[in-house]
Order: structure tokens, then C-alpha cells, then sequence
């Protein structure tokens, strides 16, 4: 099965700059403080509403009517309910679950958040703390709640696999991306030792998942591991007979495409996508079935400035001009839109980050280029092709 899919960001686990009005009221970067500085019965109201409302089964409808034939679901480490004051959401991905079937929808369950991050990304759950790996109970808490998702979902029809952890970070995209920096930590204490997370580490935790989940899911159904953006580094991996339908995730941005020197403009990016994006995937191909969990039209000449890898007018950053007519724009979209699903066709599949977004971004200055994120406005406006 190809897959041609799309992400449900924004539903389960919160990202401010997706959805900035979920987050008034407060000075929270993440959805680990925004319990912190609303009451609870404000916080509950605001969190039970977003989910109900965010995604429907209309929006399961919309995405089969773009010709599309799954979704990538985040979801936090504190699905379950059992990790208070947050609040579990697993009934709303049972939910999702019945609507991909009635649609023939195929669901991939991402583990987005983990104890302590992964990461240190605001999609980590928590901004500038990467402990998780240092931290034997959060480990061991990440590999039981995959068990439980595995059990839970394994003989589901609509599931077509669970992906292990959502972009551990290793030493090179640590470093190239300043997370500590970019992302202050607003307690010095909690973040102390943050650290990216080693090669060798991961290894060890994806055996350990792969064979804790395979007691529960059938061997068809996918278990999806990340590539901790080192996409090359994993040639030697599971080669033994014993790991059966492994998938490896990359994820392709552009943003991230320009933190590494790529130029900005159409040129450039249809350089890079051919010369660096296309070939390497295609040779790792030959290793394990690829998909890119995670790519956008979004760039920064799109937005008229340099956007420093991504960084939304949530972090200071934003275009106050338009430098692009309609015309311009469409084909600037349509370009790097037909590269980039030429590349995927060469490996197993894709899923376009994001479904949706909840930004105003006609009367809310700041946010020009930012509806490329936003797959419904790409395909309104004729910048993302469907098949029908």
C-alpha cells in the first residue's frame, strides 16, 4: 500500500503557534505550562472544546476527498489519562478510529511526546528540556504505553501501524538548530543536563520497543521508527530475520533544508530537493521502506523573510510585507509542491504536515506565507494537486 497521507497535528498534542487562541491568557510556550496558568476548570473547558470541535468526521470525509488514503495521529505520553493535570484523549482517538473506518481511512499512531522530551521542541510538549532519554522510568513509561497502544489498536482494521517516538534529536540537528537557544527553558533547573539523544541510545530503545509492541500487533501491521535526523545512519539496522515490517521515518522540510545552506528561492529549492532530498531517500530505500512523516510547502521566501528554520511571529518573527502577488505565489507553491511529491514516489509514502491550522492569517499581521502549513488552504488555492 502506498501512502498518501496527511498529519492531525494540532489535535491531541498542542503546538502554540498552530493554534495561538488555545493558549490566551497565558505566557505558556507549551502544553506543559498551559495547565500551570489556567485554572482547572478553565483548562479543561478550553482543552475538551479544542478536541471536540478540531477534528470531526467531516474531516475524515474532506481528507478521503482529496484522494488521500491515511493519517499520521500525534499523541502525547499522557494519552491514557494517567499523568495529571493533563488530560487523556484516548476516547477521541477511539474515535478517529471508527471514522477512518467508514471512510477507508489507514491510521498511523505517532508517539509525539514523551517524560522529560525527546527532543526540546515546543511539539516535545515542553520547550528547551531533552532528559527523557537520561531518565530509566520515562524510558520504561514510553515503552509500556506502546504496549498499551499496541494492545488496544493492534487488530484494528484502520490502523496500518504505530510510529515508535515522533523526532528524537541527535547530536547534528541539536546543535544546528541551537534548541536551547531557541527554545529558552522557563525553569534553568528543570532543563539542567538537557542533552541530544545518542545514536546508540536509540538502537537499543527501538529493539526494545519493536519487541515489546510485536507480543500485540500482528506482523502486518507497521511499527515506524524515526531516523533521529540522521537519515543514512541506519543502513546496518534490524537486518536480522527477526524484525518483520519495520518502517523508517524521515521527515523533509524546507525550513530545515535552509538551516543547512539551502539557497532561498524556487531554484534553490528544487536544487536541494533533487540533489539531497530524492537521492538519499532513494538509496535508503534499498534498506528499509521509507516514508516522510512530516513535509510542508512552507519556506522562507514564501514569507518574504528569512525565518530562521521556522520560527512564527509566536517566537518575534514575522513578514510585515507581501512580496508576492496570488500568480507568484501559486507557482512558487505548485513548484516545490510537484518536486517534493515527485521524490516521495520513489519510496513508500508521505504524510503533508498539516491538516489544518487555526490562524488568522488575513487580519493577524505577521503571518504571510504561513497558510502553506495548512493543507485544506493549499488545495483551496490550488497550490497542493489532488487526485480526486
Amino acid at each position: 500500500m502506498y501512502i498518501n497521507g496527511v498529519n492531525l497535528g494540532n489535535w491531541l498534542v498542542l503546538e502554540k503557534w498552530m493554534s495561538p487562541g488555545l493558549f490566551e491568557g497565558t505566557t505558556a510556550e507549551d502544553e506543559y505550562y498551559l495547565p500551570t496558568q489556567l485554572s482547572r476548570e478553565v483548562y479543561e473547558a478550553r482543552i475538551q472544546l479544542h478536541r471536540r470541535e478540531y477534528i470531526t468526521e467531516r474531516d475524515f470525509a474532506t481528507i478521503r476527498s482529496f484522494g488521500m488514503n491515511a493519517v499520521r495521529i500525534p499523541v502525547p505520553y499522557f494519552i491514557m489519562g494517567d499523568c495529571p493535570p493533563f488530560i487523556g484523549c484516548v476516547e477521541e482517538l477511539d474515535k478517529a478510529f471508527s471514522w477512518a473506518e467508514k471512510y477507508n481511512i489507514k491510521i498511523l499512531i505517532d508517539l509525539h511526546t514523551v517524560p522529560g522530551s525527546q527532543n526540546g521542541f515546543d511539539n516535545g510538549g515542553i520547550s528547551g528540556v531533552c532528559r527523557w532519554a537520561q531518565q530509566p522510568e520515562s524510558v520504561e513509561f514510553a515503552l509500556n504505553l506502546l504496549e498499551k497502544l499496541s494492545a488496544r489498536y493492534g487488530t484494528h482494521s484502520s490502523l496500518w501501524g504505530i510510529g515508535v517516538l515522533n523526532e528524537p534529536i541527535t547530536e547534528r540537528t541539536w546543535n544546528a538548530m541551537d534548541i536551547q537557544g531557541r527554545y529558552t527553558p522557563v525553569d534553568p533547573e528543570l532543563a539542567a543536563g538537557s542533552a541530544p539523544i545518542t545514536l546508540e541510545f536509540l538502537r537499543s530503545f527501538y529493539v526494545d520497543a519493536y519487541r515489546r509492541m510485536r507480543r500485540y500487533l500482528p506482523e502486518d501491521k507497521v511499527i515506524v521508527i524515526h531516523d533521529g535526523f540522521e537519515l543514512k545512519a541506519w543502513k546496518d539496522f534490524m537486518r536480522e530475520a527477526e524484525f518483520i515490517n519495520v518502517v523508517l521515518d524521515t521527515h523533509q522540510y524546507l525550513m530545515m533544508a535552509e538551516v543547512y545552506g539551502c539557497e532561498q528561492s524556487p531554484e534553490g529549492y528544487t536544487k536541494f530537493v533533487e540533489e539531497y532530498f530524492s537521492k538519499d531517500i532513494e538509496e535508503m530505500q534499498e534498506y528499509f521502506p521509507i516514508i516522510c512523516g512530516e513535509w510542508s510547502l512552507f519556506n522562507s521566501y514564501g514569507c518574504g523573510i528569512d525565518t530562521a528554520g521556522g520560527l512564527s511571529p509566536v517566537n518575534g518573527v514575522g513578514a510585515s510585507e507581501d512580496k508576492l502577488n496570488a500568480d507568484s505565489r501559486r507557482e512558487l507553491y505548485s513548484q516545490v509542491a510537484t518536486v517534493q511529491l515527485e521524490a516521495w514516489k520513489k519510496i513508500s509514502g508521505h504524510f503533508y504536515w498539516n491538516y489544518k491550522l487555526l490562524l488568522d492569517t488575513v487580519n493577524e499581521p505577521g503571518w504571510i506565507g504561513w497558510d502553506s502549513w495548512d493543507l485544506g488552504k493549499s488545495v483551496s488555492l490550488g497550490w497542493y494537486p489532488v487526485e480526486r
